[in-house]
């Protein structure tokens, strides 16, 4: 696991993107308070889904629309039809770790 950013880095209800080891990654603070981490790129257009608007357990890509379930990476809105890597996520101590091992098997 590899420490990302502190807690108090990424507000409920927002996303933030970081570079962990060459990954770009959306760090996202649910609405449910829990913290996600899928990557930062929308899989029907590269674009980044970190400046996208967060919906419950979902995060919206800001150019098409398209919706990614945060914890499975699988697409709830058109157009998108391709999950996004999902990674898991451990918060210690007010900080985010993030492994760079997809939790739903999809690879980028």
């Amino acid at each position: 696991m590899i420490r990302v950013c502190s807690t108090e880095d990424v507000p409920k209800g927002t996303a933030i993107s970081a570079d962990v080891d060459g990954t770009e990654i959306a760090v996202v603070h649910g609405e449910d308070g829990n913290f996600y981490a899928v990557h930062d790129e929308c899989s029907h257009a590269a674009v980044a889904l970190s400046e996208g608007e967060v919906e419950g357990c979902t995060l919206e890509c800001w150019l098409h629309g398209s919706r990614f379930d945060l914890r499975t990476g699988e697409p709830t809105g058109l157009p998108a039809t391709e999950p996004v890597p999902v990674y898991p996520v451990e918060v210690r101590d007010g900080d985010i770790y993030v492994s760079l091992t997809p939790s739903n098997g999809v690879t980028r």
